[in-house]
């Protein structure tokens, strides 16, 4: 498979074209984003298994945000029916990522926890302990990391191309990796736009998440351009036959 290595302004430009594929449906996109919130508001009230039963179904639901993504960007109109789209089409390959995901970070959080971690979310403001757990919080950090960046593109890989899950977790793990510098730089800009979206009482996340959203879907665009090619053809003018040109 064709990954691009882009620059690292490029990062930034995620979040700019995110920008540009929400406002072509603000409302539907903040509706969309509620209608997500409150699923997770609903799994958490569930006791003990609603969240993990949520971390298992949340590539589906992921999935189906990208759907709305690409409806958007073709200038149609995003629908709440494609939220559930991948339970028709890609449950199976998507739980397995969720399965991976949620027995990895199980796995990793259940090997790096230490005494000094829950004493510290009981008592947030003792320095003593602030230290004492600053290195243990740094390793999960930078161990669940693989984790994530394996994660990030493998559910669209999966909807948007049929990869298998491994080769999915595989192909995004080594896409994230070629791109670390713009991916610093999306994780650096996308934290400043979280603090600036909680300073008018937290209205701001009614449009930065749905921001952050579609601006996966353009980083999944520019790293494989190929798919993007794909996925606009129908759109696109037809070209020349390589003869005429």
């Amino acid at each position: 498979m064709d990954i691009h290595s882009v620059a690292a302004i490029r990062g930034w430009h995620w979040l700019a074209e995110g920008f540009r594929i929400f406002r072509k449906q603000p409302l539907t996109w903040i509706a969309l984003i509620i209608v997500m919130a409150l699923i997770w508001s609903v799994a958490l009230i569930v006791p003990v298994v609603g969240p993990f039963i949520f971390s298992l179904l949340s590539p589906l639901f992921f999935g189906g945000l990208m759907l709305a993504c690409q409806s958007t960007a073709r200038d149609q109109e995003p629908s709440f029916r494609q939220l559930f789209a991948p339970f028709h089409t890609h449950a199976h390959a998507l739980m397995t990522l969720g399965g991976i995901s949620l027995i990895s970070n199980i796995v990793i959080i259940s090997l790096i926890n230490d005494p000094s971690l829950t004493n510290f979310l009981n008592k947030p403001d003792d320095e003593t302990l602030k230290r004492a757990a600053l290195p243990h919080a740094i390793l999960g950090c930078l161990a669940l990391l693989p984790i994530l960046l394996a994660t990030w593109f493998a559910p669209l890989l999966v909807i948007f191309k049929n990869i298998p899950p491994l080769a999915a977790l595989k192909w995004s793990l080594l896409a994230c990796l070629r791109n670390s510098l713009p991916m610093i730089v999306y994780s650096c800009a996308a934290m400043l736009l979280i603090v600036i979206a909680t300073i008018p009482l937290g209205l701001g996340f009614f449009v930065l998440l749905p921001v952050l959203v579609c601006s996966i879907y353009a980083s999944y665009l520019d790293i494989f351009p190929e798919v993007a090619v794909e996925l606009t053809k129908d759109t696109s003018p037809p070209s020349d036959p390589p003869e005429n040109r």
